[in-house]
């Protein structure tokens, strides 16, 4: 099974072409059911949208609690759990340092801002990014119910490590029983997001039509600069950094991009990581990265690993200075990217967080940060799907990198296979 296609049914029926089906038709709806004039018809919409973005949700923590607490604890190899996240810190810091840079270049040459002008200021309130100690602080999870109760991924990772290095040092014998109950509740809960995934087509239409319904597709006039430089600088990135890394792993490019089609496609429909992390931790591991090492690069990857919204940070931040007649020096912009290479990591739980580091990105360079954030947030929905679904890829690539670095990744994924 690849991509997605079941053999019992023909390829213009998988479970891709249905979402690509849906993607279409939610576009189709939402233009001629605008939510001005239809709010019915919205309302519905975002229900379809919100009800699957929820059951996916109900699946997340369960889903990555279980697969690292197996990964680690089955293994009963701590070393390794150190050395793994040495490696994917060292992988995160360098794609995410090229995606600002990809990102400062395309705002420089593009120069999307020229053609905007700034609203006033609003009554538009963004929660405040954390400082570095409250970053540092929140590695360690007080109440571990809490943390799942908020989701709060970055927590949830640390206290599943911890219990897994619990139990590789308790010793194989006792411990057994423990890692057969994980071993357990990770096939039970990849069969239950089979049957979620199922419901997919629904929730990518109502997401994509929601959107159309919402924003309306002439939205795209004014701001086509700024929402054609940032899919071209993702789509450079994907060349310059994930493309590579591939190749340099011996990984077949081709299988690997057909193996994680279908959560890709979720996270740019639905603009949620959430949503597609439970398939794309299913496929990865289809592709040949053991549950360990997935289930603990994915999601500490969306933490420090958030490639897209990494460059989206930079560029809106340069359109944002440009649109306001604000020059910045080359040392104002590297020292930009050294601020923004800080305050990114750690913020995912926060809503809307790129928008909360561009904000605080402007204030520290005294440009308008509320009108500012204000102006792009019009088409901010859009440019979400776009750096979601590379933040996704990213993540992907990372955990094959670990996983080949850690000498573990299966024959499978290797570009030798691709013929058979």
């Amino acid at each position: 099974m690849s991509g997605g296609v079941s053999p019992s049914r023909p390829r213009w029926l998988s479970s891709t072409a249905l979402i690509f089906y849906a993607l279409i038709l939610g576009v189709v709806l939402g233009h001629f059911l605008p939510a001005e004039t239809y709010p019915w018809a919205y309302e519905s919409f975002k229900f379809l949208s919100k009800a699957f973005i929820s059951l996916i949700k109900m699946l997340v923590v369960p889903l990555i609690f279980a697969t690292i607490v197996l990964g680690i604890g089955k293994t009963g190899d701590v070393k390794a759990v150190g050395r793994m996240g040495v490696k994917a810190l060292i992988y995160f810091e360098i794609a995410t340092t090229i995606a600002l840079v990809i990102g400062l270049v395309f705002a420089n040459l593009v120069k999307p801002g020229l053609d905007l002008k700034l609203p006033p200021s609003g009554d538009l309130v963004l929660a405040k990014p954390k400082t570095l100690v409250e970053t540092l602080l929140h590695l360690f999870p007080s109440n571990v119910v809490d943390a799942m109760a908020k989701q709060d991924i970055l927590q949830i990772v640390i206290f599943a490590t911890l219990l897994g290095v619990a139990a590789a040092h308790v010793g194989a014998q006792r411990a057994k029983p423990f890692v057969d109950f994980f071993e357990s509740a990770v096939a039970v809960l990849f069969k239950l997001t089979d049957y979620v995934m199922a419901l997919t087509p629904l929730g990518v239409f109502g997401a994509m039509a929601g959107a159309v319904s919402h924003h309306g597709i002439t939205v795209l006039g004014s701001y086509a600069k700024l929402v054609g430089s940032l899919y071209a600088a993702l789509v450079v990135f994907a060349l310059v950094v994930l493309v590579p890394a591939l190749k340099l792993c011996g990984v077949s490019v081709r299988r690997f991009f057909a193996k994680i089609r279908e959560p890709f496609l979720i996270a740019f429909s639905t603009a949620s990581s959430e949503a597609a992390l439970p398939r794309a931790l299913e496929r990865i591991v289809e592709f040949g990265v053991p549950k360990g090492v997935a289930g603990f690069v994915l999601p500490a990857g969306y933490s420090f690993n958030l490639d897209g919204s990494t460059l989206y940070i930079v560029l809106a931040t340069m359109t944002i200075a440009q649109a306001a007649g604000r020059h910045l020096s080359i040392a104002e912009q590297v020292t930009m990217c050294l601020v923004f290479m800080l305050t990114s990591k750690g913020v995912a739980a926060v809503p809307r967080a790129s928008l909360v580091i561009i904000a605080a990105g402007c204030a520290s360079f005294n440009l308008p940060g509320e009108a500012g954030v204000a102006m792009i947030l019009a088409v901010d929905e859009l440019m979400d799907m776009a750096r979601t679904s590379i933040n996704l890829a990213g993540n992907c690539v990372a955990a094959v990198v670990v996983a080949k670095w850690e000498g573990v990744l299966g024959p499978e994924a290797s570009e030798a296979s691709e013929a058979g």
